[in-house]
């Protein structure tokens, strides 16, 4: 009788649909790290490419076998999401930081990622949002604000900082094709499909890049890979898979609001490292998750 509502709990979908949440902030809230390090080696290109040959390259086993799946007229849109969702904002990510862009600076900019879910969703795709929904993004983007107030954020290359911006744009697009076109598609399917095409350009990217000619006995080459091909393997493939499933059952407002959460794992890496953490921090994490609550609320 105990294990009964024990068990309806954890196979609850918004109990799942919350892990996964958790799950995707903790390893995009990480990807800047990663970024960083790599390129005190890489360029942006080298980052960004083998960011996303990585992870074709480990999804090509399984697209072979799911590319059958998917119908012929939707093989377009799945590419598409590939572009807009991975490899596009990778390389305008990767270009922000290695012109040294304020991390603070870029993780307020990106969570602006669910405002454009929003626009584009209403401006191009039709759809009526309810404002309680709209209500809770604005809280989140606002707690967000408040916990950077303190921070010491340069405006130092500020131009660079416009292709943050554009890249949570092409998460917006990226977001709405997903939730409108491509839901009765299997999520793993086209996360594999998707990025199992952008292994041959993001190879040709490297090789033009002289990126095969790098010693890679060297450590101060071969740890720079290795981060790189991990921001690939954890923070693009398995990521990607995570974040279309969480699309597809939680609703693709709910999903972006994961960038709400992504800066505050930033504060993690900056409390393990010794970092000051502000009282503001903390009482705008409260905020932000105030926020993703009201736009995940059930409606009464």
């Amino acid at each position: 009788m105990v294990l009964r509502p024990l068990r309806q709990f954890f196979m609850n979908n918004k109990f799942i649909n919350w892990i996964i949440f958790i799950l995707l902030c903790f390893i995009w809230g990480s990807s800047f790290i990663l970024m960083r390090y790599s390129s005190d080696t890489l360029s942006a290109a080298e980052i960004a490419s083998l960011r996303i040959f990585s992870a074709g390259f480990i999804f090509l086993p399984f697209a072979i076998f799911h590319l059958r799946h998917i119908p012929r007229k939707k093989i377009g849109l799945v590419i598409m999401t590939g572009l807009f969702g991975n490899m596009l904002p990778a390389f305008l990510f990767a270009i922000a930081i290695t012109r040294n862009i304020d991390s603070s600076l870029a993780g307020i900019l990106n969570s602006l990622t669910p405002i454009f879910v929003v626009v584009i969703a209403i401006l191009f795709f039709r759809d009526r949002i309810r404002s309680q929904k709209i209500i809770g993004v604005l809280v989140g983007f606002a707690g967000l604000i408040l916990s950077m107030i303190q921070k010491d954020i340069s405006f130092n290359n500020s131009g660079f900082a416009l292709l943050i911006v554009l890249a949570t744009a092409f998460y917006g697009i990226n977001i709405n094709l997903v939730s409108h076109y491509l839901k009765d598609i299997e999520p793993f399917k086209i996360a594999t499909v998707s990025l199992a095409f952008l292994v041959i350009p993001t190879a040709a990217i490297l090789w033009w890049e002289g990126f095969f000619r790098l010693d890679f006995s060297q450590p101060a080459v071969y740890n720079p890979v290795l981060a790189s091909a991990m921001l690939g393997i954890m923070g693009t493939a398995i990521a990607t898979a995570l974040f279309y499933i969480l699309v597809q059952k939680a609703g693709a407002l709910f999903a972006s609001l994961v960038t709400y959460g992504i800066p505050f794992i930033a504060l993690f890496w900056g409390f393990i490292y010794k970092e000051k953490i502000t009282f503001l921090e903390v009482v705008g994490l409260g905020i932000i998750l105030l926020g993703v609550y009201l736009a995940n609320r059930d409606d009464r």
